[in-house]
């Protein structure tokens, strides 16, 4: 007759211990090194800004964190690995937007951006700049679309590959200013800087970064730049609102992702923890070379932003009939 009580009273001891547990979990994380998945190789934007940002995170939280690249599919091996990880904040991604993007341009997907994964941060933000080649003979974004307009479908413009930044803001540049122009995807961003100075296609956008080293040598021509407003890289460029297409705000921006389920005080602790990092003016200076902006954002505005992102880029190649067959 005892038997069932005293099983039932170890039940709820155990849950009740286990419930106890959570709180203080929360309160005394970290208490072993943070793992910051770059799911891309070495170099590029992602990378760079990744290992800044560890770096700083270990002076904030006061533990290690270590950045590590499992790079595969488009980022979608290393961002996976979060997605179905243990949900502790142990264990954290830093993506661009392919992590919205992935989502459409993808028959089938291994998680879900919005069921799998929590924004912690979205860390950064730099515009692209749209580059045209010297053989092309335009020297200003008026002259480009006179030119788009007149020579339909003799337009080129390159990227790294289908769905990324650079070819969806090239799309949509496309469908917004009624251009007829043709996307060239490349296996990377060398080769198509390659084929864009010697005028084998004729524009592309780019990362400031990507562009700085051949915009500042004149091996292409920057005409302007995709944000909200102007670069300080290229004070003297204009914005593409300013030319004309309101709201053609592009950015490549970098989300800090968790795995859903992290306890609110994890979160709370790491969002904190970006956004002190954040102001710190080494971190600052580092980024600014590349055209990188501090941003931080609210647990609640990072989720927002993430939404309204992939609204954006959904609508781009739904309506592009962008696919990777």
């Amino acid at each position: 007759m005892n038997r069932l009580p005293s099983a039932a009273r170890i039940l709820l001891w155990s849950v009740l211990a286990f419930l106890a547990c959570l709180p203080a979990q929360a309160q005394n994380f970290p208490s072993r090194p943070i793992h910051l998945i770059l799911p891309y190789q070495p170099g590029g934007i992602v990378d760079f800004t990744g290992r800044v940002l560890a770096k700083q995170l270990t002076a904030v939280l006061g533990q290690t964190v270590v950045a590590e690249n499992k790079p595969g599919a488009g980022g979608i091996v290393g961002v996976n690995e979060v997605a179905h990880g243990t949900p502790d904040g142990y264990d954290i991604v830093l993506i661009d937007p392919s992590i919205v993007i992935n989502q459409t341009l993808h028959k089938s997907m291994p998680y879900d951006v919005f069921k799998n994964l929590i924004a912690i941060s979205i860390v950064c933000s730099s515009p692209h700049v749209l580059i045209v080649s010297p053989q092309l003979g335009v020297k200003t974004y008026a002259q480009l679309v006179a030119y788009g307009k007149a020579n339909p479908g003799k337009l080129n413009f390159g990227s790294a590959g289908v769905g990324t930044t650079p070819h969806l803001a090239g799309v949509m540049w496309a469908q917004r200013t009624d251009i007829k122009a043709t996307h060239v995807p490349y296996k990377g961003v060398g080769p198509s800087f390659v084929d864009l100075m010697s005028g084998k296609i004729q524009m592309e956008f780019s990362s400031i970064a990507g562009a700085l080293p051949f915009t500042s040598k004149g091996s292409v021509i920057p005409l302007a730049t995709t944000g909200d407003k102007r670069s300080p890289v290229y004070p003297n460029l204009p914005t593409l609102e300013e030319e004309g297409l309101a709201g053609f705000d592009v950015e490549v921006w970098l989300g800090l992702y968790g795995t859903a389920g992290t306890p609110p005080g994890v979160l709370a602790t790491l969002n904190g923890a970006v956004a002190k990092a954040l102001q710190d003016d080494g971190l600052k200076a580092a980024f600014a070379k590349f055209g990188v902006e501090p941003r931080g954002t609210s647990l609640k505005d990072g989720a927002a932003f993430t939404r309204s992102e992939y609204e954006k880029w959904r609508k781009v190649i739904t309506d592009g009939h962008i696919t990777l067959d």
